[in-house]
């Protein structure tokens, strides 16, 4: 861990974008852990909220295409968090909602077969249900343009994009252990620039 390193630099905010099943949330903890930060998911708030409804994202999501205030509670959330910093934030529009507060903004990708059998693993659901929750992205992209007059096809907010599909876990990590250990190393002293 890098304690030392850490309380040096204030309020270090990581954010962690990418579609559905792009390894998002595993990123975030390895990171998380392992530079003592918190760690905020959109994903985790927004499953949790469709567990106590009691419905299914699907379903969630489409109630949510007609009541912005779900979006608008979430990304709430994540602002606020980012404010705190000291955090690794995890969503589809961190970089966005995060925008100023965040340091280091990674964006990751992977093809869509790998993501396929990750939902399904992470939601213990079959790839045909998965693939479900792939087909309801263009339509979330619409309504996140819509809200909030932004494109999440133009890429040039975030840092780095990565594949995660092409290296195994553990290689990953590796990589973006070593990106925010040179981020800390060259902007120890650097006072956060929405303090």
């Amino acid at each position: 861990m890098y304690e030392g390193l850490r309380f040096k630099l204030m309020k270090l905010v990581i954010v962690i974008g990418g579609k559905h099943g792009t390894g998002k949330s595993t990123y975030a903890k390895a990171l998380a852990e392992e530079f003592g930060l918190r760690h905020i998911s959109a994903g985790m708030i927004f499953r949790k909220m469709a567990k106590e409804k009691k419905i299914s994202l699907n379903e969630l999501s489409k109630i949510a295409a007609k009541d912005k205030k779900i979006d608008c509670m979430i990304d709430e959330k994540t602002k606020n968090e980012a404010a705190k910093g000291n955090v690794v934030l995890e969503g589809h529009l961190a970089g966005w909602i995060a925008n100023d507060y965040a340091d280091i903004k990674i964006f990751l990708t992977a093809p869509d077969s790998t993501r396929l059998k990750r939902i399904a693993k992470r939601e213990n659901i079959s790839i045909k249900e998965a693939r479900q929750i792939l087909s309801l992205e263009n339509a979330e992209k619409k309504r996140w343009e819509k809200t909030y007059k932004i494109n999440t096809g133009d890429l040039a907010i975030y840092d780095i994009i990565l594949n995660t599909g092409l290296l195994p876990i553990d290689a990953i990590i590796k990589l973006l252990k070593g990106v925010v250990e040179e981020y800390i190393l060259n902007h120890s002293g650097r006072q956060h620039q929405c303090q």
